[in-house]
């Protein structure tokens, strides 16, 4: 096993949806598709991960084409050493020459001792780990005794054998509330619970003082020593749609759900902000009014996208997870028609506020089978298609407008402020086709 760093240049189950042909709920066209998928894999979450928490390495243990997918993903800057490698497993090991684990030992010494910084690692397992059955969980314990109290060692999968491309976020906070401490006190706390960007973050830090609310923490912390202590009191309110194995631990450890729509636009984060004061007692009518001013800057902001987008037609394909609250917020709030909605997997215990809000009848698809969801989108001719990498470019070549869904990820999109930003992501594909037509 070989340490492969880029250059030094400066889940729980979600509940089960009705199959093609069984009864459907009323509200909308609700179906499960089962086939052949086109996805991501979920190491590309540490691409946003590696940079959220700054003291926290992800070492990957995998393959050189790990290697090269993350070094291209990230896009590594030209003076910055990033905080992310891979430990190549090579043919000694996957023909059991030689010891896993021994190996991955060697390569963790030499890494924490070339990089003093590191607070947490994390061993983030992949198709090739997963195929050769190494136990990272054992590693991460052993490890994490042996550097101890230094170091602290998690592990999680981000293989595509099992995750798309965001549920590696959703493994990797679920092992830091799985480790985070307990807390003793039972007073109301309110936890933000997935990656933010730093400004967006500080902008919802700010918001929720100016409410007069200050029991509020983040997971993931920016720094590994300053994760907040889990327990009952502790109410958890979710700022991204794809951590459902999050939400279970946390559960576990007596939390407590707020259930709320996603922040994502005017509507989705007036509710949102009145959901999380609502869990500390906070008057949610007096909430709603001192945020109506930022509310109603959004929706004036969005005015000129809706004048683009009105009336035009979208279909999402499954990737992200963030399906059901965009579709939310391009129809509720842009006026766009929802021709379909796919998503990975549907939760209800955390998309529910998000299906409440989608117009009657919206057909969402959970799964999928990407021949026949072609065939439809195809069909259909939407003026827009929300898609993965793999798709893109193939439907671009068709005459397809489409908007690479893993940029909903990197962008800044959360928020009051990021409503316009999040509008022009679907507005410029729009104006890029009719420029290339002219």
């Amino acid at each position: 096993m070989s340490f492969a760093a880029p250059p030094l240049t400066n889940s729980a189950s979600p509940q089960r949806t009705p199959t093609i042909g069984e009864r459907q709920p009323e509200r909308h066209q609700i179906v499960a598709e089962r086939g052949q998928r086109e996805v991501f894999c979920g190491l590309t979450s540490i691409v946003w991960l590696h940079r959220k928490i700054q003291d926290a390495f992800f070492l990957v243990v995998g393959s050189r084409t790990c290697a090269h997918l993350l070094q291209s993903a990230a896009g590594v800057m030209i003076f910055a050493e990033p905080r992310f490698a891979t430990a190549v497993i090579g043919e000694r090991d996957l023909a059991g020459l030689a010891d896993a684990n021994d190996e991955l030992d060697a390569v963790v010494d030499r890494l924490l001792a070339r990089r003093p910084d590191i607070k947490l690692l994390f061993l983030v397992g992949s198709c090739p780990s997963e195929v050769i059955k190494l136990d990272l969980s054992r590693a991460a314990q052993r490890l994490s005794v042996k550097h101890a109290p230094s170091v602290r060692v998690l592990n999680y999968s981000g293989s595509g054998i099992e995750t798309t491309f965001t549920e590696g976020e959703d493994g990797c906070l679920a092992a830091l509330a799985t480790d985070a401490p307990a807390r003793d006190e039972a007073a109301p706390r309110l936890l933000v619970v997935g990656a933010l960007a730093d400004v967006v973050e500080d902008q919802f830090r700010r918001t929720f003082a100016e409410l007069g609310l200050t029991d509020v923490d983040f997971l993931p912390a920016r720094q590994a020593q300053s994760m907040p202590a889990l327990g009952p009191g502790t109410r958890f309110l979710l700022a991204q749609p794809f951590l459902t194995e999050t939400a279970r631990v946390l559960t576990n450890r007596g939390c407590d759900h707020v259930p709320a729509p996603f922040p994502l636009g005017a509507e989705g984060t007036l509710d949102w902000f009145a959901a999380g004061a609502a869990a500390l007692g906070a008057d949610v009518g007096a909430v709603r009014e001192a945020l109506s001013r930022r509310a109603d800057r959004a929706r004036a902001s969005l005015q000129a996208a809706r004048e683009q987008l009105s009336g035009k037609r979208v279909f999402f394909f499954p990737d992200s997870q963030l399906e059901l609250p965009i579709a939310r917020f391009l129809h509720n709030e842009l006026g766009m028609e929802l021709v379909e909605v796919g998503t990975p997997y549907l939760n209800r215990a955390q998309h529910g506020a998000e299906l409440e809000r989608l117009p009657q009848g919206t057909r969402i698809t959970e799964g999928q089978n990407v021949d026949v969801q072609l065939e439809r989108c195809r069909a259909a001719t939407p003026d827009i298609v929300v898609c993965g990498l793999g798709l893109a470019n193939p439907l671009e070549a068709e005459g397809v407008t489409t908007k690479w869904s893993i940029e909903l990820v990197f962008t800044p999109i959360h928020g009051f402020e990021q409503a316009a930003d999040l509008a022009g992501l679907f507005t410029r594909p729009l104006v890029r086709r009719a420029r290339l037509e002219v």
